[in-house]
């Protein structure tokens, strides 16, 4: 009689494919989580590699030092995203996600560059995949209130487009005057050239590469610069007027007669049904 293996000994192929993909996917687990830190930590010393391969000045042996550990980030790279592949539940819903693409690019500069030198400090993308530090510190709960953010920005768009027309407008303006007042002489070669003196004052940046001579120069500058602190406040308070608005917590309260949830702080009639709702609770 042949000898029975027992069932603990019986390794198949989808058996090693689950146990890869919840050390590969699963990050609620202590080996997909040291998976996950280790990628990064990876990540980042890659990173810093083509960082440092762009400095100048360093000795010709450092340089190959450089590139060996370039190509050693890129195979263990590649190694990985083939595994994803191998493991993952479904493949092409790997391989066309956010994550599954950035993967993929991180991996091909090095290879590119093989055709294109120039090509392999493309593989700076890999610092998105720094990104999996959300999944790791369970920072992904804090990702959805992004989304008061782009709702805020989304309703103030067309009160920041028209303000942005206004100042562009006054930045064209002034340009233009403050060449003629000024002239090639004092720097102002054109009116382009004015107006990005214009864009300078009027944001307080203030280069200090043209700077007006004349009285009446320096007077419209004054202006101008006075003018800037309208820039900083006028956006800034359509902005924080619209966070105000999408940041409406709203009630966990039910309504009894349709059961619609997700009522205003201040709401007393249901938004469904007009029923009325219940005594105001926490929040």
């Amino acid at each position: 009689m042949p000898e029975q293996v027992p069932p603990h000994d019986r390794v198949t192929n989808s058996d090693a494919r689950t146990r890869w993909r919840r050390v590969i996917f699963d990050h609620d687990t202590a080996a997909g989580n040291a998976f996950d830190v280790t990628l990064i930590i990876a990540i980042l010393g890659s990173v810093g590699v083509m960082m440092l391969d762009s400095v100048s000045g360093f000795s010709p042996t450092t340089y190959h030092v450089l590139y060996g550990l370039e190509w050693f980030f890129t195979l263990l790279f590649t190694v990985e995203y083939v595994a994803r592949l191998w493991c993952a539940a479904d493949r092409l819903r790997y391989a066309r996600s956010f994550y599954g693409i950035v993967d993929l690019v991180a991996t091909l500069p090095t290879y590119v560059s093989l055709l294109f030198p120039g090509g392999r400090f493309l593989a700076l993308v890999r610092i998105l995949r720094v990104l999996r530090v959300f999944r790791i510190f369970k920072l992904t709960t804090y990702v959805s209130e992004a989304s008061v953010l782009a709702s805020a920005l989304r309703a103030s768009r067309y009160k920041i487009i028209v303000f942005l027309f206004t100042v562009l407008t006054s930045v064209t303006v002034v340009g233009s005057i403050m060449y003629l007042v000024e002239g090639p002489e004092s720097g102002f070669t054109s009116i382009p050239t004015s107006m990005y003196w214009a864009i300078v004052s009027l944001t307080t940046v203030g280069y200090g590469d043209i700077v007006p001579v004349t009285s009446a120069g320096r007077m419209l500058a004054s202006l101008l610069m006075i003018m800037g602190y309208g820039v900083i406040a006028v956006p800034t308070g359509i902005v924080t007027l619209e966070l105000q608005r999408a940041a409406r917590i709203p009630r966990m309260v039910t309504c009894p007669s349709c059961g619609r949830d997700g009522h205003d702080q201040d709401a007393n009639f249901c938004k469904e049904c007009g029923a009325r709702l219940p005594v105001k609770g926490v929040l």
